[in-house]
């Protein structure tokens, strides 16, 4: 079994427009206008003056069930969207391990493989980690969260632009808060090139993969998708969860997309961010089921679910 046994988020008091991004990234007054009216989105988080560290000590200070229990973090991973997210040698991860009074020799690595699905692969990947080790008590921190500090990671050409922001959670191998009950991911390396007809195709296919893996994993849930509360999506834009639910024939108000327009895509800890929300909303109650969903492309692409009970 693996359990969410705690979840965080942290995100700036900073915002940008989208507009006073339009120099930075060349875009005209027409792609501004369907970022806005098309997308739905309006303005990012951004904390100018701030680090990566900053940033994942703000996600790990929100993790109140951590104090006293340092001492039982086995594993530390950090869900990353780009490869590399600092540049050489700083360290923020394990400095902020150090800061948490973390033992030294807790394996400390990042998960990247599946872009802005890799949060959900790190959930899966600290679970099983746990599994293998068989101890009870033992968890695993996993932090998300970068910095826009390249352009690369600063937009996604024609779809959303990055925010900054962090998530964290304490995974467990026993029952806990948010049992995991099935997770699914379809890998599509024929994506792995710049060429623009498979550009074009990834577009093209983009909703249909998404809404058939999110199918896979409530059917392994043993679930029908009518039982499933609340979608707690990527905050890539309105437009490609809307096409997601016409699909799947899903309400789009149970799909969380409140933090879209004002806080952007928050690499791989929007799921994190839009966990908090769905608790103020109400959306997350108890023993009912809900579905992390988000779509990676970098290196390939990936679409993945994650299925959980509150």
């Amino acid at each position: 079994m693996t359990s969410l046994f705690a979840v965080s988020d942290h995100l700036p008091s900073g915002r940008v427009p989208i507009e006073a991004l339009a120099g930075e990234y060349g875009l005209t007054p027409m792609e501004l206008r369907i970022f806005r009216r098309y997308h739905g989105l309006g303005e990012v988080a951004r904390d100018p003056g701030g680090s990566l560290l900053d940033l994942l000590r703000g996600a790990a200070a929100g993790l109140a069930a951590l104090r006293g229990r340092e001492h039982r973090v086995r594993y530390v991973l950090h869900a990353r969207s780009f490869p590399t997210v600092v540049p050489f040698p700083h360290d923020p991860v394990r400095e902020l391990c150090t800061e948490l009074g973390l033992d030294e020799g807790v394996p400390v690595f990042s998960v990247g493989h599946h872009a802005c699905a890799s949060g959900l692969l790190a959930i899966d990947a600290a679970g099983r980690l746990l599994a293998a080790d068989g101890d009870p008590d033992a968890l695993a921190l996993v932090l998300a969260g970068e910095k826009a500090f390249t352009p690369e990671a600063g937009m996604v050409p024609g779809s959303s632009f990055f925010g900054e922001g962090a998530g964290a959670c304490l995974v467990s191998p026993v029952d806990g808060r948010d049992r995991v009950l099935a997770y699914a991911a379809d890998l599509r390396g024929e994506f792995d090139t710049d060429a623009e007809e498979q550009s074009l195709e990834f577009q093209r296919i983009y909703g249909e993969a998404l809404a058939a893996t999110v199918l896979v994993a409530v059917e392994r849930a043993g679930l029908a998708l009518e039982a499933v509360t609340a979608v707690l999506p990527h905050n890539v834009n309105r437009a490609a969860w809307h096409q997601v639910c016409r699909l799947l024939g899903y309400p789009r108000e149970r799909v969380v997309l409140d933090n879209v327009p004002a806080v952007g895509h928050v690499f791989c800890a929007d799921h994190f961010v839009n966990h908090r929300t769905a608790r103020q909303r109400g959306l997350l109650r108890r023993g009912e089921p809900y579905v992390l969903a988000a779509a990676g492309a970098g290196r390939g692409a990936t679409f993945a679910a994650m299925v959980l009970q509150h």
